[in-house]
Parts: C-alpha cells; structure tokens; sequence
C-alpha cells in the first residue's frame, strides 16, 4: 500500500526540481534545443525569461506532481487490494 502524503509530495518535489532543471538547460543550451514554446503551452502563464513567468511555472509543475499523486495512489492501492489480497 502506498502512503498518499509520501507519494504526492515526491511526485511533486520532483516536477519542481525537473522545471527548474528544465528551465536551466534552456539557459544554457543554444535557443533552437529549447523546450519553452513547450513549456509556455503546458503551463498556463508561464513566459520564458520572466521571474513572474518562472515562478508560476514551478508552482504549476509542483501541482501538476502533487495532483499526480493524488490520482495515482487511490488508484493502485485499490488494485493492490484486489489482485494481492493480504491473507492471515
């Protein structure tokens, strides 16, 4: 069984951590390798270069992963019940 909290910070921990590296690969990496079209059209109010824009995105990414695990937990811990009964 998967503990939801565990889950659902981690997965979203790591979208945050994953933008931010995104975000500093697109600095550091010549323009046509970018992935901020990409960005700006999953992240609603995100625009490239802007610390406003940057800050909604990682907000966003971190909800998008705390969503993830919101979904994903119920969904197999109830399969887990069903296929790996626990047996005394």
């Amino acid at each position: 069984m998967l503990n939801i909290k565990v889950v659902s910070w981690a997965l979203a921990t790591t979208t945050a951590i994953s933008f931010v590296v995104c975000v500093t690969y697109g600095l550091a990496t010549p323009e046509t390798l970018h992935m901020h079209a990409f960005l700006e059209q999953v992240l609603p109010g995100f625009k490239w270069l802007t610390l406003q824009g940057f800050l909604i995105g990682l907000v966003e990414s971190f909800l998008y992963g705390a969503y993830a695990g919101l979904v994903y937990v119920p969904v197999y811990n109830f399969f887990a019940r069903r296929f790996n009964p626990v047996t005394s």
